[in-house]
């Protein structure tokens, strides 16, 4: 059995860990109830984008736009929007599985990785994998300007012909409890919102439909782009926050254990010496 003072060293080393696994899970809540804040604000922006679009498309039938192209598949780029850390549970893993198994649909060649998030690039950079981008230390240190430019370049590499499709491997954030990986395609753009009969227009549209299309197209991918990082940052902290949790309550359990061990030993200790007390005093009569 280990010692009164070993026993006492470990139990200050897991008192010190919870306390950090507490503020780290009171640092991801904090963090999270403002990215959620974003998403619940962005949802309704993308859906009325996606409603003027569907609505373009039913009064002008023969529109065209380059981001909506169909061409042969030789170049697929794939985004993985992963964290800059671990201590978030199977996140990270969820990600790399589900990205893993999409990869296998296509060959060494026809792939180049864009990787959001460190772990992401730690992870495929052991790869054998062609990357064509890194964008590293996301997260709250993301500004608008720079999801614009990153949206920018995936677009700028579509619209020039570098890449013929971009997908996007990243986590749907639907509730604290549950979130969900998706690989879903980002361009070409195949259909903005799900087919539903026509309506009657109630829109006047200025200078004309097919003009303004394109404007709002190119925002609408920015700003679904921008969703899709941020319900990707709220599943991150959403699972540190669980993770954080449960290894809080596993050092409780620690903590409780070996204290018993530690009073059990102390307790031994001093009945030893009231044993020695006792056996000098005898053999002194």
């Amino acid at each position: 059995m280990a010692s009164l003072r070993e026993i006492r060293k470990r139990l200050q080393s897991i008192q010190n860990i919870q306390q950090l696994t507490k503020a780290m899970e009171m640092v991801a809540a904090s963090r999270l109830h403002q990215v959620q804040i974003k998403v619940k604000q962005a949802k309704p922006y993308v859906v009325k984008l996606s409603e003027i679009l569907d609505r373009l498309s039913q009064i002008t039938q023969d529109i065209k736009h380059p981001l909506l192209e169909q061409r042969e598949v030789k170049k697929v780029g794939v985004v993985i929007v992963a964290a800059d850390m671990g201590l978030s549970g199977p996140y990270n893993k969820d990600i790399f599985s589900a990205a893993n198994k999409f990869l296998k649909t296509y060959t060494q060649e026809q792939v180049e990785l864009i990787l959001v998030g460190k772990k992401a690039t730690d992870y495929y950079k052991k790869r054998p994998w062609n990357i064509r981008f890194e964008f590293g230390e996301w997260g709250e240190k993301l500004t608008s300007h720079q999801i614009k430019t990153f949206a920018n370049q995936l677009m700028s590499w579509f619209l020039i012909g570098e890449l013929d499709e971009i997908w996007l491997v990243y986590t749907h954030y639907v509730t604290m409890m549950t979130r969900k990986v998706m690989v879903e395609k980002f361009l070409n753009i195949q259909q903005i919102s799900p087919k539903s009969e026509k309506s009657p227009v109630d829109y006047i549209f200025e200078p004309n439909p097919k003009q303004i299309y394109g404007a709002i197209l190119f925002n609408y991918c920015m700003t679904k782009f921008q969703s899709i990082l941020n319900e990707s940052y709220a599943s991150e902290l959403a699972a540190r926050i669980f993770a954080m949790k449960a290894a809080t309550s596993n050092a409780d359990d620690m903590i409780e254990k070996l204290t018993l061990v530690r009073n059990k030993v102390r307790q031994a200790g001093i009945t030893k010496e009231m044993l020695e007390i006792t056996s000098g005093a005898e053999g002194l009569k």
